[in-house]
């Protein structure tokens, strides 16, 4: 969290300010436009309810002008109406907002049906730093639980941006000079991509039948840190999906920062006291409050346990004296974290833990965050279960934890709500594609007061998927805090596509006369098994370890040894198509993943007069590994061997990977999403002639790692003219 932290900061932050001056101003300007007591104002007929919102904490120059950006947002609760909020808080400069629209998510960058947004009546606001904008209202029908997209048009020069960073959402945008395509349906002009959200900071909605907004104050674990990107698997997203189940449903605020402190704040990221007005008291609709803050304090922040408790119970003064609920969230557990955790640390996690669990009247109430994740064998450290690997955010099993362990009648922000839970493990199966089943075992709790009765439960399959019960999938009545299990043998289709595929459950019961629902998912792995390449698809190995190849489709596996795919060595193995690659043309895959083996281990695509033997001339290999992340690796004088480089930078999986051809010039690019292509180098290969092989290549690298071998997938590869 803090590594995080301070990289970002390090390599974005341009405009720092003082933040007491910014909270005075933030906090004047969100008074004149928002209502004085949210509680009670949320209570009139058509006022406003926070149904989405984030805390700006930082801003950088772009360098770019004349664009259009395009954020997706998942909303809580819905609407008939709904407006947006933008906040200009981190910049010396104003910015000005030329044009901007609102509308359903047709998937991407997509719009159904783009909605101008208005400031006053006008099409354009310009943001003084410091100050915020709100649109006028517009009539679209928001379902609770959906997709928007929102665009914004900056006209002239675009010289700071006011950002929330961890977004874990691709946020998308038009290229330098790209103009304003608020108004367009297609994404096509949308070519950038990054995952942080600029300016904007809140959407309402009203017409709803919403009791009022949930606002989770926060650290890196409520803004998702760990968690599935583009998944909208934060706990308090899976809180939000809980609410959406009870007759009257209630917004859900995400105001988490990564780093964020009860005690101490700095230019950037302020204290959980110092922006309490700004993302909590004012949002519009709020009711409750639940805090999750106190690790950083503990852990890296040098704070005892009771100046913790001392800042929880200024923030419970206040947010009272508003007449909000405080729910108070128990610290996780860290042992493992770095080198932060210490025997005198845990003692004043503990002390902190008591005292929520029994705060004599500062919290409404509480959620045991760190029960619900714990290690029962060991309560200083995570459950391996919910463990994201860094041993201390969760991952999205552990965030479904957090959302499960508040009790939703403390919230006072919604009403009848389903007491029965039910929850799919393991959190993320892995099944073999053509092999026997995988067990997978669903839970239903009842969480309520009384007893629920005819409990059935069924599981939601890709198509061609079949699960077996072991024994009954009903329970004819679920004491309260009983558990039913069943234990399901599912076996995926036998051309079952190879990667990730949604497992869900369903369970309905009888609760006071009526039939409630609850559902979960997991996301489940169908893995390959070694098989035949079909025509005219052929294989290459030079390996000491037998290479195997798998085809399913346009899918390809290869499992492959080798000590080193450049300068001395050149073991690899292939799927290729001979003869396929013009003097001018383009190949393209995607690398779907990689496992197994060392950290230099390679996977891409490779290009060469005869692939089986590299000494023909026209060698060069695109591929993606874990240690250098790109790699453009080409043969300079024809004797075969790869004696150049470029590249560098992080790794990712899927990776595009794409080789364009001319002549004996050769140029690599890659992408996270086969949109966006950022340019790796450019190479020539003198001895290239004629039409060429390409392929699918995989080395293990495994110099330091004798026998290992890698796995690598794709799941597209083709060639253009």
């Amino acid at each position: 969290m803090l590594g995080h932290l301070r990289g970002h900061l390090r390599g974005h932050l341009r405009e720092r300010r003082r933040f007491a001056a910014l909270t005075a101003a933030v906090a004047a300007v969100l008074a004149a436009l928002l209502p004085a007591n949210p509680a009670e104002a949320e209570t009139k007929p058509g006022e406003w309810t926070g149904t989405w919102a984030t805390a700006q904490h930082a801003s950088y120059d772009p360098g770019t002008s004349e664009v259009t950006v395009r954020i997706p947002v998942r909303v809580s609760a819905g609407g008939s109406s709904v407006r947006i909020r933008l906040t200009n808080g981190f910049t010396a400069e104003p910015v000005t907002i030329g044009h901007a629209t609102v509308g359903r998510s047709d998937g991407g960058s997509a719009v159904a049906k783009p909605y101008e947004l208005r400031f006053g009546g006008k099409d354009e606001v310009t943001i003084a730093a410091g100050e915020q904008a709100v649109s006028d209202a517009v009539r679209v029908p928001v379902p609770a639980r959906s997709d928007l997209v929102v665009s914004l048009y900056f006209p002239g020069r675009l010289t700071h941006i006011s950002q929330h960073w961890m977004g874990l959402q691709t946020v998308y945008w038009t290229p330098d000079g790209g103009g304003d395509h608020a108004s367009d349906a297609d994404g096509d002009a949308f070519t950038r991509t990054d995952s942080t959200f600029p300016f904007l900071t809140g959407v309402d909605v009203r017409g709803g039948d919403t009791a009022g907004a949930v606002v989770a104050l926060g650290d890196s674990i409520t803004d998702g840190a760990s968690s599935t990107a583009n998944a909208n698997r934060r706990w308090p997203d899976y809180l939000a999906g809980r609410l959406s189940a009870c007759s009257s449903t209630a917004g859900v605020l995400n105001e988490g920062i990564s780093g964020n402190r009860i005690t101490a704040g700095v230019d950037g990221n302020p204290s959980a006291l110092n922006r309490l007005e700004r993302d909590v008291l004012s949002q519009p609709g709020a009711r409750t409050v639940v805090l999750i803050e106190g690790v950083n304090d503990l852990s890296w922040g040098g704070a005892t346990g009771d100046q913790v408790i001392d800042g929880m119970k200024e923030i419970a003064r206040r947010v009272h004296a508003r007449g909000l609920r405080l729910i108070g969230a128990t610290v996780v557990p860290y042992r493992g974290w770095g080198d932060w955790w210490t025997e005198a640390k845990e003692a004043d996690r503990q002390k902190v833990n008591a005292f929520v669990r029994d705060s004599g009247g500062v919290f409404d109430d509480y959620a045991d965050f760190d029960k619900a994740v714990r290690d029962p064998d060991d309560p200083t450290r995570y459950a391996a279960a919910f463990d994201s690997g860094d041993h201390l955010h969760p991952n999205d099993t552990g965030m479904k934890a957090f959302a499960d362990a508040v009790d939703l009648t403390t919230l006072g922000a919604a009403r009848d709500c389903p007491s029965a839970r039910v929850r799919l493990t393991p959190y993320r199966p892995t099944l073999q594609a053509g092999g026997d089943g995988t067990e997978i075992t669903s839970t239903v709790t009842n969480t309520g007061t009384e007893a629920v009765t005819e409990v059935s439960t069924r599981l939601d399959l890709p198509d061609g998927w079949s699960a077996e019960p072991a024994g009954s999938a009903r329970t004819r009545s679920l004491a309260p805090g009983d558990s039913a299990t069943v234990t399901w043998t599912v076996t995926p289709a036998a051309d079952a596509a190879w990667g990730t595929h949604e497992i869900g459950v369903r369970t309905s019961f009888l609760q006071d006369g009526r039939t409630r629902h609850d559902s979960d998912s997991v996301d489940a792995t169908v893995t390959p098994t070694p098989s035949e390449v079909q025509a005219p698809y052929l294989t290459s190995a030079t390996t000491t370890e037998e290479a195997q190849y798998a085809q399913n489709g346009d899918q390809f596996a290869i499992w492959a040894g080798g000590q080193d795919l450049s300068g001395w060595k050149d073991e690899k193995a292939a799927v290729y198509l001979a003869h396929a690659v013009p003097p001018s043309g383009t190949v393209t895959a995607r690398v779907a993943g990689q496992t197994g083996s060392g950290p230099s281990a390679k996977a891409g695509i490779a290009l060469a007069n005869d692939l089986t033997a590299p000494e023909a001339g026209g060698y060069a290999v695109l591929t993606m590994s874990a240690q250098f992340g790109l790699e453009f690796l080409t043969d300079s004088d024809g004797d075969g061997r790869l004696d150049t480089w470029a590249g560098g930078g992080g790794s990712y999986h899927p990776a595009w990977l794409k080789l364009v051809r001319g002549g004996t010039t050769y140029t690599a690019y890659a992408s996270p999403d086969g949109t966006a292509w950022q340019q790796v180098a450019t190479a020539t290969v003198p001895s290239a002639n004629g039409t060429g092989d390409a392929g699918l290549v995989a080395s293990a690298v495994n110099l330091n790692y004798p026998g290992q071998t890698t796995t690598a997938l794709f799941d597209s590869f083709s060639i253009h003219e």
